[in-house]
């Protein structure tokens, strides 16, 4: 395993790293409302294969997770139509952070506060690696999608949209 400069452990590595996932570390320096499209771009990656992680809520405010692709975002309508919910919305920071455990910004799908249904884009499990936030600003981690399958759960949904 590549490692160019250790972040310190997070609850996300310390999960993928007691499931023995083997991952590569990827920091870079945060740009606050940068997003995946900033990470991509400093790190050389392409924003498709940059993973976002989305905490979302059902009309019920029940907490959800989406894993979607960097350069697109998630319909709404057709992710609340696939899990069976009336609607879906986008979390408060402050409340994303509540559920996750995590700032905005540096959420991870590994190790959040609260159990959450997860949901992958399902075209993110065709691709060969993925780079995924590692639970801190400014730190990726690279996987294969389908530990977020193995791991998480994570249902396979199609509601991606173009940017």
């Amino acid at each position: 395993m590549a490692r160019k400069e250790h972040v310190s452990e997070t609850p996300a590595t310390a999960m993928l790293k007691a499931a023995k996932v083997a991952f590569t570390e990827h920091p870079y320096e945060y740009l606050e409302h940068g997003g995946a499209q900033h990470s991509a771009e400093v790190l050389g990656h392409d924003p498709y294969a940059v993973v976002k992680t989305l905490i979302m809520e059902d009309e019920k405010a029940r907490p959800l997770v989406v894993l979607m692709h960097g350069n697109r975002k998630v319909s709404t309508k057709n992710l609340a139509r696939q899990i069976g919910a009336k609607s879906v919305a986008p979390c408060q920071p402050e409340v994303a952070n509540r559920h996750s455990g995590y700032l905005v910004g540096g959420t991870s799908p590994f190790g959040t506060r609260k159990a959450m249904p997860v949901y992958i884009e399902e075209t993110i499990l065709a691709l060969p690696r993925i780079l995924i936030n590692g639970g801190r600003r400014g730190y990726l981690v690279g996987i294969e999608p389908r530990v977020c399958v193995e791991l998480l759960d994570a249902k396979p949904v199609q509601c991606a949209l173009a940017e």
